[in-house]
């Protein structure tokens, strides 16, 4: 594929965030709908931020230093979910991305300074790499210094043996763009048979990588945490994913599925090597299995160790919402952000092949019940897209009259299913299980009950349940789920989701959809070099999709984290769209 949207905004220098770059605060009061009051954040009337490519001298450590920040103290976490992987390789969820930015490093990453602004900078390489051929030839050349957790040098061999490996079949999760631009990865087996793949080439300290066509965004794509470097000679395969080795600041001492992770120092980080992180507590404890209620009264009540925690994915719980948000000294301890993801109920169109049963479930489903049970308009926007409206390439439309009708009109749903011949349809809903999401099930089960739908819900593992969603032959009709462009732009937002050719064991084109006018669409959108032309297709294509029925849009998020009193340093990373773990220190 040419040019996108994304590709050209980089090559000017400047290319469009995947997050809005304002942080919004939330105001006090509020009414019975969760309400944070008139300053709540609105997404549909959010800003697209920017994140600008660095130069060399942006991507030399050491870090900035935080103001007022000391060292020392152990920062903690209080969240619901482990991670499903470690093997960066596998790594696709952003909650992952973001506890791993301190044990893994890349060729290159995200700066964010103090204020937010956010740039894309050479981590491990020397800057944000050379394009040539109008962006089929990528090169980067790896700094001196950087070292493992043992205290080998990090290698060009490491680097070369990180992108064959994608190829592995054991790599069955993950994204997958490497295997698919690089020239000859449609035949590339990996490495452990003693082949290289030819269009990645090695020379010194500098790897050069050829793809089938022009990429302007392949150095945004590496900025991934999949692509995060794996020594070559502690590359354990399939037990890799268990306890991956670092270079970064922070090592692995210990893990307890599902429990904890704690990770120390790694002595032979050298910060002059490294522009994005900081380093400043000594050591960081992960703590898994809280829900939001629990957290949310720990950081209310601010004793011992909580004064010093901070919560990734768990945000303010919906049943605290109007009091922590309106109460002015609890407000200090919440980062409020919007987000540019979009959570919807991705239908598997394998097992609901009639559209007009899909339509049915579009106009059934109870937006605006489901927003009050996850905490009212402080915390989230009832969406009628799939693509953001932060992210290039959405257009504002509402096919199923969710705007008017954001309860549900079960009169239009119920008419569908009669011309479909399908009322008393059944239909298996998966959700990520957790005290909220069983709320929102009855919800949901009232609502298309009511509408003619036979629904039965059942409640997932959250730490797994990608990776079950994502198997080809799972029993779900229906299933929660969320996306953001893996880079900012249509193409990311929906190729990856929609594209029927991606489908496999491990794709995240969850739906199962393979439509022959979406792939070519997708594809005649990604070679269009005017950014309004670009934005413009792709908003046709989530159309197309949406008169499909593939997905119910759900929500757009408003993020309200809660961290203890005594964690400083929090700041949104507009790059991996969550807080940047790099920057935190403990207050004296």
């Amino acid at each position: 594929m040419s040019f996108s949207r994304r590709n050209f905004l980089i090559a000017t220098g400047v290319a469009a965030a995947s997050s809005s770059v304002l942080s919004a605060c939330s105001g006090g009061g509020g009414g019975g709908d969760g309400s944070g009051g008139k300053d709540t954040p609105n997404v549909s009337k959010g800003n697209i931020g920017k994140i600008e490519v660095g130069t060399k001298a942006d991507s030399t450590g050491p870090a900035p230093e935080v103001q007022g920040a000391s060292k020392g103290g152990t920062v903690y976490t209080m969240d619901l979910i482990d991670n499903d992987h470690l093997d960066p390789a596998q790594v696709w969820e952003a909650y992952t991305g973001w506890c791993t930015s301190i044990i893994m490093r890349g060729l290159v990453g995200y700066k964010v300074a103090d204020n937010g602004t956010t740039t894309l900078v050479g981590d491990l390489a020397t800057d944000a790499g050379t394009m040539k051929d109008g962006g089929k030839t990528w090169s980067f050349t790896l700094k001196d210094g950087a070292k493992w957790e043992d205290g080998s040098d990090v290698t060009i061999e490491d680097v070369r043996h990180t992108f064959e490996r994608l190829f592995a079949s054991f790599i069955t999760y993950g994204p997958r763009y490497p295997q698919t631009w690089l020239v000859g990865g449609d035949k590339y087996k990996g490495p452990y048979e003693g082949k290289h793949l030819d269009s990645i080439e090695t020379s010194g300290k500098t790897v050069t990588f050829h793809l089938n066509e022009p990429r302007g965004d392949f150095n945004f794509m590496l900025g991934m945490r999949a692509f995060s470097l794996v020594p070559k000679k502690h590359d354990t395969k399939e037990d890799y994913d268990k306890k991956p080795f670092s270079c970064g600041p922070y090592k692995i001492d210990s893990r307890q599925v599902g429990k904890s992770m704690t990770c120390s120092r790694n002595p032979h980080w050298d910060a002059k090597t490294d522009p994005i992180r900081n380093a400043y507590p000594d050591m960081f404890k992960f703590q898994f299995g809280f829900q939001a209620l629990a957290s949310t009264d720990r950081y209310i009540a601010n004793q011992g160790n909580d004064q010093h925690t901070v919560s990734l994915t768990n945000e303010v719980a919906p049943e605290r919402i109007q009091q922590v948000l309106g109460d002015a000294k609890l407000k200090k301890q919440v980062l409020t952000h919007l987000d540019t993801a979009t959570y919807y109920y991705a239908i598997n169109t394998t097992r609901i092949k009639d559209v007009k049963v899909r339509q049915a479930l579009n106009y059934a489903w109870p937006l605006q019940q489901t927003q009050l049970i996850r905490g009212g308009t402080a915390s989230s926007e009832i969406a009628t897209t799939i693509i953001s409206p932060l992210t290039p390439g959405h257009s504002n439309f509402d096919l199923y009259g969710k705007k008017a009708k954001p309860t549900g009109d079960p009169v239009k749903a119920k008419a569908l299913l009669k011309e479909a011949g399908k009322l008393g349809q059944k239909v298996v809903i998966a959700f990520q299980q957790s005290d909220n999401a069983v709320k929102q099930a009855v919800a949901i089960k009232n609502a298309l009950t009511k509408a003619g739908f036979t629904p039965v819900t059942k409640q997932v593992d959250k730490t797994t349940f990608y990776t079950q969603i994502a198997q080809l032959d799972n029993t779900y009709d229906m299933f929660s789920a969320g996306w953001s462009a893996d880079w900012p732009g249509g193409y990311t937002a929906l190729q990856p989701t929609f594209d029927g050719r991606v489908i496999a064991n491990g794709s995240s084109n969850w739906p199962q959809l393979n439509n022959a006018s979406v792939n070519k669409a997708i594809d005649a959108a990604a070679k269009i070099t005017d950014p309004e032309a670009a934005d413009k297709a792709f908003g046709a294509i989530d159309r197309q999709i949406m008169e499909l029925a593939a997905v119910v849009p759900d929500y757009w998020p408003i993020r309200n984290w809660m961290h203890g009193s005594k964690v400083g340093g929090l700041v949104y990373d507009l790059g991996n769209t969550g807080i940047s773990l790099t920057k935190l220190y403990i207050k004296a």
